[in-house]
Parts: C-alpha cells; structure tokens; sequence
C-alpha cells in the first residue's frame, strides 16, 4: 500500500529515497514540492519521469478538496468545508487581522470531547487526521487566496492532543525551515484539558501559544458543561498549566466561552482570579456560538465587561475575543454539520 509521503520528515524521505536509489539530494527537492502543495508527482517538473514513476508506485500525496465555501460580507472571513480522499470531512476557517492572515485548522474529524456547547461534538468522532491533511488544509486556503498564510491556530475540529503524534509531527513539518516555515511563535494549540498530554508536550519546549478552553472555574460548571472535567478535574489541568509556563516560560490563553446564566456572574469571575491567581496566563472571553439543540445564550455585553473588571482587579488580563465571521457561523462544525444533515436527507429521498 502507497506510503503518506507528505508526512514525513525530510530525513526520513532522504533515507526512503535512497532505498529507491535517488541521490540524496532528491530529498530536499520533493520535500519542497510537496510544502508548495502540489497534489500530484508529475507537477514536481525537475524531477525525472523515472522517478515520479518511483514516487507513485510507492507514496502518494494527501490533499484537501473544498466543497464548500462561505465569504464573510463584513471582513473576508473565509470559511471551508475540505473533503480527503477518504470523503471524510473537515473545517478550517481563514481570517485576517492587521498582522496577516491566520488559519484556524482541523486536527480530527469530530470530536470525542462531548463539550455542550460545542457543534462540531454533537456530530461524533470519525477519525483523527494525519500531519499532511493538516498541512493540506493551510496549502488548499492559500492556492485559493493567493495569499500566505503567517499564523495557525490548532482550534477548529476535534482535540489536538487527543491526536498527539499526528499533531506533534504537523507541527515539525509546518514551522520546518525548507517547508511552509511558519515559526512556532505563531502557532497557537487549544486543548479541552488533557493533562498528561500538556505535560508531554512541555516536554517537547515548543514556543507555542497553548490555549487551554476552561469556560468554567470549578468542578461543578465545568463537569456539566465538558465530560472531559470528570477524568481531569480543575486541580490537576491548573497544575498542569502551571507547570507548561514555568517549563516554557510562554503565557498560557484560558479560553473561556460567555454563557448567559451559566458561567458569567460576579461569584464566577471572582472564582476564577483566585484560581489563577500568580499563573502567567491571560483570559480570552468569547461569546457563546448560538448553536442548535444546546439552549445557551450569549452573555450580554454589560455581564462580560464586569467579568472583566473583576479579573483585571486581581491582576489577570483579560478581552474579548474580537468575533470575525459571524455572518457565515465561522465557528468550527456548523457546516459540516448542515452538510452531513442535507445528505442524509438527500439519502433518505432516494
């Protein structure tokens, strides 16, 4: 069975040429070829016939296939709807800010977490994604736009480091010097609180941004609102927190979704400062997604900037995260969901 040539590393694909008896520095060429996102072996144009014959006898190329897009009227926020070559679907959302554009990937098709307040969970888990369906994802948005992609954020469908080794090795390819080279510095990584998995990953030093999705400052709102609180409670993901900062000396982002009567009063602002109370990190506030089924609202704007106050009293920094593609539901897992739900439809006409 062809191998997934886009996922490994360079020396790898050194030391799997050589076996096909290609000189060492074909390495490095088809390694640029494929993080230029080409989809297929005969675009690679100084590289022998023979050998792309090699190439597709033995690997092939994963690419991601747009099947719908969305274009915000208010600030170009793209959103996409990608398929592999499996069928399977996913959802990546492009923005741009004043510093460049940003992709916000897939790293699983669904999600296992089971967050309520989340779209992309209520749809079930399908699979996890390899390293070059993450990188074809950033590729597929810039042959579309034109444009370079400068930041990525690990927040779209499914739970990064429920996919550790796939996401791990995504992250060494992308910020790899001879491929996309998007540094480290710009890559943010947002996990529900998977605790021996941010302890792996300290290990592994990454200048990354983690962005851990707290929406809650106790067990009690927490357990409710993401199962995962039941396997790791908010003791031991703080204490892993502390110790990703103390080991990486980079600032932890507590996400922390506005939900209206649930998780926004005083008490609870007042909770969480004590609880973060001396941590390098900083709060990110986002307004709840209206999502069917979950009867959440979003707070209201006078509930977030008193949660606001509140934090930045005892010392934590804290926004609101700036909301971009409202108008298409830029949120991960909504469009993927209304695919899924007109297919079934169309399935149960025929």
């Amino acid at each position: 069975m062809p191998a997934d040539i886009k996922s490994m590393y360079e020396d790898e694909l050194k030391k799997e040429l050589a076996a096909l008896g290609e000189p060492s520095y074909r390495a490095a060429q088809v390694y640029q070829w494929l993080h230029r996102g080409v989809k297929a072996f005969d675009e690679m144009t100084n590289i022998s016939k023979k050998t792309q014959r090699k190439l597709v006898e033995n690997y092939y190329i994963s690419s991601a296939t747009i099947e719908k897009k969305l274009i915000s009227d208010y600030d170009d926020t793209r959103k996409y709807l990608f398929s592999f070559a499996d069928g399977e679907t996913v959802e990546s959302v492009l923005m741009h800010y004043h510093h460049g554009y940003t992709s916000c990937i897939s790293t699983q098709a669904g999600c296992k977490m089971g967050c309520t307040f989340c779209a992309t969970g209520q749809g079930g888990f399908s699979r996890n994604l390899t390293a070059s369906e993450m990188l074809a994802q950033l590729q597929a948005e810039q042959q579309d736009t034109g444009i370079r992609i400068s930041n990525v954020v690990l927040m779209g469908m499914g739970e990064p480091l429920d996919n550790f080794d796939n996401v791990v090795r995504f992250l060494r390819l992308v910020s790899s010097e001879n491929g996309m080279n998007i540094g480290m510095r710009h890559i943010s990584l947002s996990t529900c609180g998977i605790v021996p998995k941010i302890y792996a990953l300290a290990e592994l030093d990454f200048q990354l941004t983690l962005s851990v999705s707290l929406h809650a400052p106790n067990d009690d709102i927490r357990s409710r609102t993401m199962p995962i609180n039941r396997k790791y409670n908010t003791v031991q993901l703080l204490e892993a927190c502390r110790y990703y900062a103390g080991k990486t000396g980079r600032r932890i982002s507590f996400e922390y979704a506005m939900i209206d009567g649930v998780n926004d009063s005083d008490a609870c602002a007042s909770e969480l400062a004590l609880r973060l109370k001396g941590m390098l990190c900083h709060v990110n506030l986002i307004p709840v997604n209206t999502v069917g089924g979950t009867g959440y609202k979003k707070s209201r704007k006078e509930r977030m900037q008193s949660f606001i106050r509140i934090l930045e009293k005892a010392g934590i920094t804290a926004t609101v995260r700036r909301t971009l593609g409202s108008d298409i539901n830029a949120s991960c897992g909504q469009l993927r969901r209304s695919a899924s739900h007109a297919g079934k439809k169309e399935a149960r006409k025929e």
